[in-house]
């Protein structure tokens, strides 16, 4: 993969945390040292600024992520219409990433890191309560609702979609350490090309799979090295998945909504 080197240059930008309609997004503001520019694809409009109010209500051992790592944008698709299912999930009353403060912590050093290389996280979702996943059950049992088949999982029948390990009526996100995300542009706030979208069903989406570049894969490999450095375990078959292995609540489901 070819980068733009800027050894030496200063610009006036760094990362600060916007809530854009449901969307945390990239926005500059001064002093950060820029260090590549990482090959990128477009991101799309964003969308009219809504504010965000926090219930600040958490069980013990659990944080806001954008109040750890407030450099990173937050896209939070379930609580949006863009998602596999097409309407705002249950449980996510906000549009919020929250996570157990041991995993934020390492994500955190996953975050520095990345930074130096000159790329920032974007974060999908993170904590997910057990009536969500609920939610994905329920949908999956409707043969009838396939509103979102041609942008998610236009080669696949929904009814395998927990056969094939892409659902599963008990989530890791449950627990509270499990993260999906992906890398931007530190400067540009764009996304790094990973060869496939966030959330779409098929073999394109696994790690090691053949349809893709030798650019995307290398992409994947400095995301996946970053967070596996700090403790991280990725999930083979989707290549924006990640678990602390040394998770704080490793038998512990969840219900909390996100607000």
């Amino acid at each position: 993969m070819k980068k733009l080197h800027m050894a030496g240059r200063r610009l006036a930008l760094t990362s600060c945390a916007l809530i854009l309609g449901g969307t945390v997004l990239f926005a500059p503001k001064a002093g950060a040292r820029i260090t590549a520019v990482p090959q990128i694809q477009n991101t799309s409009a964003a969308p009219a600024q809504s504010p965000v109010v926090k219930k600040n209500n958490l069980p013990g051992g659990f944080v806001y992520l954008d109040e750890v790592i407030p450099s990173a944008q937050y896209e939070i698709r379930y609580y949006s219409e863009n998602n596999f299912i097409g309407t705002r999930i249950d449980g996510y009353k906000a549009p919020l990433a929250i996570m157990s403060k041991k995993a934020a912590n390492a994500l955190k050093k996953v975050s520095e890191d990345l930074e130096r290389q000159g790329y920032i996280l974007r974060i999908y979702d993170a904590y997910r309560p057990q009536k969500a996943v609920n939610h994905f059950v329920r949908w999956s049992q409707d043969a009838s609702d396939i509103k979102m088949k041609q942008q998610y999982y236009p080669k696949l029948d929904k009814r395998n979609l927990f056969k094939l390990g892409f659902i599963s009526k008990k989530s890791g996100h449950s627990r509270g350490s499990t993260i999906d995300l992906t890398l931007a542009d530190q400067t540009t706030g764009a996304l790094v090309d990973m060869g496939s979208p966030y959330d779409f069903f098929g073999e394109i989406s696994y790690y090691n799979t053949t349809l893709i570049s030798s650019t995307q894969h290398a992409n994947r490999k400095i995301l996946k090295d970053a967070m596996t450095k700090q403790g991280f375990k990725p999930y083979a078959k989707e290549w924006w998945h990640f678990t602390l292995i040394k998770e704080a609540y490793p038998q512990q489901y969840f219900n909390f909504n996100v607000e």
